[in-house]
């Protein structure tokens, strides 16, 4: 009788289910941004979920998030209740500072998210239509101001890349960088810059209200809801995505990896998640595994091509 119980008691402990993983997720930078809310949103959707009984999130902001990288990579090796959110930022921001720590020394996990960068005049502007910035930007490059996010960082790429495909020299670009969505957006209306880039929820609420004219996306495709040509459309072959993505530490296992990779695909599935996408305004990317390793190197290799150009890169 006991030996049955016994055996009834192993059989019934194979079928509990595995225990959720405590995570704590790390935004490279000050509360309120892009990465932070990112954080913030797959710490919801991990509980509501309960993909994850119990998510901490914290902030280690500073340059583009190459501090926060590297305290991820040395504080965390080997711990697989580890996350931490970057993006394509990042990417720049480690080739223009010169980071020791790289992408290399954490494990990417998946791309998440994805949000398209917009350029916007005042509405008082002389400037109508891109063709019209163009024509500007051709005569006379320095007189172009364009505000932005950080130094290296998709803004940035986006008006070097705008050049670039307009035939203008791109170290000419005049590019001031801003730390805060707040102060460049203050700028714009003030029309202290010529023209402003950054992605299309920065700017959305200005555009809905009038004091902000839109004058191009840079999708591939036209995108329902916003009122804009693509940069192809108006004639510059410029596509351009500043993207989210989730690490994990260094130094975890192959089957650390798989769980961890298993539970983001939960989250991204998650009726939670998508329906915070649709509320914020950010497409689904998701892509993990190999073809986002790929795709990681792909576009690593032509941001440091473009940051070449734009003369940040050596």
């Amino acid at each position: 009788m006991k030996h049955f119980l016994i055996a009834s008691f192993l059989a019934g402990a194979v079928a509990f289910p595995a225990v959720a993983a405590d995570y704590s997720v790390m935004a490279p930078a000050a509360p309120g941004g892009g990465w932070d809310q990112t954080a913030r949103t797959m710490q919801v959707a991990l509980q509501q979920e309960k993909i994850s009984n119990r998510v901490q999130v914290m902030n280690v902001p500073g340059a583009g998030g190459t501090i926060g990288i590297a305290q991820f990579a040395s504080q965390q090796k080997g711990n697989p209740n580890a996350l931490m959110v970057g993006g394509y930022v990042m990417v720049g921001a480690i080739l223009t500072n010169k980071s020791p720590v790289t992408l290399k020394d954490v494990t990417p996990i998946a791309r998440l998210t994805g949000e398209y960068e917009v350029i916007v005049v005042p509405t008082s502007s002389d400037i109508k239509t891109m063709a019209d910035l163009v024509t500007k930007l051709k005569a006379d490059p320095g007189s172009v101001s364009w505000g932005g996010g950080s130094a290296g960082g998709t803004d940035h790429i986006g008006a070097g890349l705008i050049a670039k495909a307009a035939g203008v020299d791109p170290t000419k670009i005049n590019y001031i960088a801003f730390s805060g969505g707040g102060e460049a957006l203050a700028a714009i209306l003030g029309s202290q810059v010529t023209a402003g880039i950054s992605s299309y929820g920065e700017f959305e609420s200005q555009i809905k209200a009038g004091s902000l004219r839109l004058l191009g996306i840079s999708s591939d495709k036209k995108i329902d809801g916003i009122d804009a040509p693509t940069l192809k459309e108006s004639g510059l072959d410029v596509v351009l995505q500043n993207w989210r993505m989730v690490a994990a530490a260094p130094g975890i296992s192959d089957e650390q990896k798989k769980t961890i990779t298993a539970d983001i695909e939960k989250l991204v599935k998650s009726k939670t998640w998508q329906d915070n996408l649709k509320t914020k305004g950010w497409m689904d990317t998701y892509l993990s595994g190999p073809a986002f390793d790929e795709q990681l190197a792909k576009d690593i290799a032509a941001t440091e091509t473009i940051l070449k150009d734009i003369g940040l890169v050596k």
